[in-house]
């Protein structure tokens, strides 16, 4: 029996939700449709690339569940999706995080079984801790015997995986997509989402969308970053800048509206890299020809940042008192 059939928790990866959002953009000459990546069985669009990345190397044969040992960097996403994977198949599991990751995303992979390595220290010169994180993978996979690394940051099937993603889209508006919102990160989802748009004459416009001090389409310093989930303090090998045809840039508070704008207007709770999107959408909205349709994708759900994103005193303590900036104006009393 081959345990990677269709009808295991895996095979439910992909085919997520395109719903439309009437109320986020009141007054809004266009459609505006959310890819909701969080259905997915792990929670978030890295399912997709877990997959990708892992699945045929079992069927391969290159990871042998009996002695192999996966080793990846991740900050949340995707540590889940390769941790149910692995858990599936039995596969050793060694990630290794920071001290961003959440507390809930740490408690669910070791629900999965797998084993945490959390780098403490940021590296010195940006203050952030993905250079750190690599080096730790580098002498994981140097040390332990038949070690498999997918690294997400390089591998051509995290884009490859995206394609699809862009497919499902597509196929949905029956090929109208003038406008893909996506947060950018490993530049995964963007990349794959652009070569099957061009692949297939969409004349779909990609927008990336990068944070505030990211080193991917930035051109300033390094900034400290509070909301994981988009932007990257090292540009991946996969990094392909022609990806995009027009950047924006959005930062942590930017987010945290975005998130709760959502969840307010459409009842959607969403996480911050989603939130990212639907800032990026608002700042360039009256760029954007009347009757176009919009699509944003949504990596992730918000139930992982309800003690960050979706609670107020960490957003006041952060950023003072700002919830005049998603919440509606009362109406005025009559006299």
């Amino acid at each position: 029996m081959d345990r990677t059939a269709a009808g295991s928790i895996l095979g439910t990866v992909g085919g997520t939700p395109l719903v439309e959002l009437h109320r986020l953009l009141p007054g809004f000459d266009g459609r505006v449709f959310a890819k909701i990546e969080g259905f997915n069985p792990g929670g978030s669009i890295k399912d997709r690339t877990a997959v990708s990345m892992v699945l045929d190397r079992i069927r391969s044969g290159e990871i042998d569940p009996a002695r192999s040992v996966v080793v990846e960097s991740s900050s949340g996403n995707l540590a889940v999706g390769i941790a149910q994977l692995c858990r599936y198949h039995g596969i050793r599991f060694i990630c290794v995080v920071d001290a961003k990751t959440s507390r809930q995303n740490l408690a669910i992979l070791r629900a999965y079984g797998a084993e945490i390595d959390e780098v403490t220290e940021p590296d010195p010169r940006t203050g952030e801790f993905l250079e750190r994180r690599l080096e730790r993978v580098r002498r994981l996979v140097a040390a332990i015997p038949h070690a498999f690394w997918p690294n997400q940051y390089a591998n051509p099937l995290n884009p490859a995986a995206h394609e699809h993603t862009m497919r499902e889209i597509a196929q949905a508006l029956d090929g109208r997509v003038d406008y893909l919102f996506c947060a950018t990160s490993t530049t995964g989802t963007l990349q794959g989402c652009a070569r099957y748009a061009r692949a297939n004459g969409l004349g779909t416009t990609l927008v990336a969308v990068d944070a505030v001090g990211s080193v991917l389409f930035g051109d300033g310093g390094p900034v400290r970053r509070l909301i994981p989930g988009h932007g990257a303090s090292v540009r991946p090998a996969l990094f392909d800048p022609a990806a995009a045809d027009r950047v924006v840039h959005v930062t942590d508070l930017d987010c945290v509206v975005g998130c709760r704008r959502l969840v307010g207007s459409e009842a959607v709770l969403a996480g911050g890299s989603s939130g990212a999107v639907v800032a990026a959408l608002q700042q360039i909205r009256d760029e954007i020809p009347d009757g176009a349709t919009c699509v944003l994708v949504f990596p992730d759900r918000g139930d992982r940042y309800l003690d960050t994103i979706y609670d107020d005193l960490w957003v006041s303590e952060r950023f003072g008192e700002v919830s005049q900036l998603w919440k509606p104006e009362l109406p005025v009393p009559s006299s």
